[in-house]
């Protein structure tokens, strides 16, 4: 279809410009209408350049869990202002930081002007609003109380970036040091130990086993070195692509929950979030089987997903939600003990919502306490790499010092 360069007129008189595909100019025209920009002058032109379209790509931003926030806070408060929701989503669109969210709000307005309900307009993005998220913006807009739902999904979101960003805080460290100790020992295989070999083969001495090993796994490195960065690379390419198949992702997802130290705390993030989700669908007014189904994607672990969605069948064969969510033997004790006395108190949500509470400051707990537990592993790595490279290079240095002095 031919491409059209448009300029209009929002309903705040402000100047817009853009480019729209279409089949004709009244097509371009009749979409700008319906989008509440006044068009000026509409001229066909030129499609534009893979060049451009490329560089435009390289600067898009998919929105995340802050434009999210943003947005549900933003909508809450318009909402309960009192502000009609076409008019607050096209107020949002046109002072949010994020083009690429914009852009998607706009289209969310235009599909509210058609006659469709928010819910539905949501779930055609769903790279940005998930199942979880329509489920209780439909629930909302159903019972009346769209601007509560907005405001719980903002503390749920909040909750989610706040637990997410002390992980990341929490793994830095570590890394950062294991990626230096990664970094120092391909320099010295690389460069130090040469030199040393270097001088050894000068006097011909008999070098001790721990010398020969350090310079044959120098000598390896460096005459594979190009085929050791190749294989690395491909075999990182390798597992991004297997990780992005169904069967990878579960295997690596059962993985992390193995990992040692790091493994506990993802399984009781993991937790914290279930409770979480699944207290605020709950409370919202979710059916129990879609807020299952809805949940397990919002979990964001494929295994944990599978083991989530066992629950619904065994609800549907008419068991408790206590007996069912024991059987996957995914749970602790906590949760089962906190859903089977919501079951009996009829407070469900409310129990989860305490457990959620609970796991929160048990994974805060343990993340200020992670580099605790790694530091001694790292000083460790670190010790025996010290002692290998001293007893293979500081010995022979001290034999070929004694030859050179000679006898007394």
């Amino acid at each position: 279809m031919p491409h059209f360069a448009y300029r209009g007129r929002d309903r705040k008189g402000e100047a817009i410009d853009g480019l729209l595909e279409a089949p004709s100019a009244e097509a371009v025209a009749a979409e700008l209408q319906n989008a509440g920009i006044v068009p000026v002058d509409i001229r066909e032109t030129a499609p534009p350049k893979p060049a451009g379209e490329f560089l435009r790509r390289l600067r898009r931003r998919k929105p995340g869990l802050v434009d999210l926030i943003q947005f549900s806070r933003q909508l809450h408060t318009l909402l309960r202002a009192g502000v009609p929701i076409v008019r607050a989503l096209q107020g949002l669109a046109d002072n949010i930081d994020n083009p690429d969210f914009a852009e998607i709000l706009r289209e969310v307005t235009r599909d509210l002007e058609s006659g469709h309900d928010l819910a539905t307009a949501l779930a055609r993005h769903p790279g940005v609003f998930n199942d979880l998220f329509v489920s209780l913006v439909r629930v909302g807009e159903q019972t009346g109380r769209l601007d509560e739902a907005l405001l719980r999904l903002s503390f749920y979101l909040e909750r989610e970036k706040d637990t997410r960003d002390r992980i990341k805080s929490a793994l830095r460290y570590p890394l950062f040091v294991i990626t230096a100790i990664a970094v120092a020992m391909i320099i010295i295989n690389l460069f130090v130990i040469p030199t040393f070999a270097a001088v050894f083969a000068k006097f011909h001495a008999e070098l001790p086993w721990q010398t020969q090993l350090l310079l044959a796994v120098s000598n390896f490195m460096i005459h594979w070195k190009w085929w050791l960065l190749g294989g690395a690379v491909l075999a990182l390419y390798a597992a991004r692509l297997y990780v992005k198949t169904p069967q990878g992702r579960l295997l690596w997802d059962r993985l992390k929950l193995r990992l040692p130290l790091v493994g506990r705390i993802l399984h009781e993030t993991l937790l914290g979030r279930f409770a979480n989700a699944f207290g605020m669908t709950l409370r919202s007014g979710v059916p129990l089987l879609q807020a299952i189904t809805v949940v397990s994607r919002a979990v964001d672990n494929t295994w944990v997903e599978r083991h989530i969605l066992q629950m619904r069948g065994g609800i549907e064969l008419g068991e408790s939600l206590t007996r069912t969510a024991a059987e996957t033997g995914m749970f602790t004790p906590l949760v089962l003990q906190m859903i089977a006395v919501g079951e009996e108190t009829g407070a469900v949500d409310e129990m989860l919502e305490n457990v959620a509470e609970f796991y929160d400051r048990e994974v805060d707990y343990q993340l200020k306490n992670l580099s605790s537990a790694i530091e001694p592993i790292l000083i460790i790595v670190i010790g025996a790499m010290v002692l290998i490279l001293a007893l293979g290079v500081f010995l022979p240095m001290w034999d070929l010092a004694q030859v050179v002095k000679g006898p007394q």
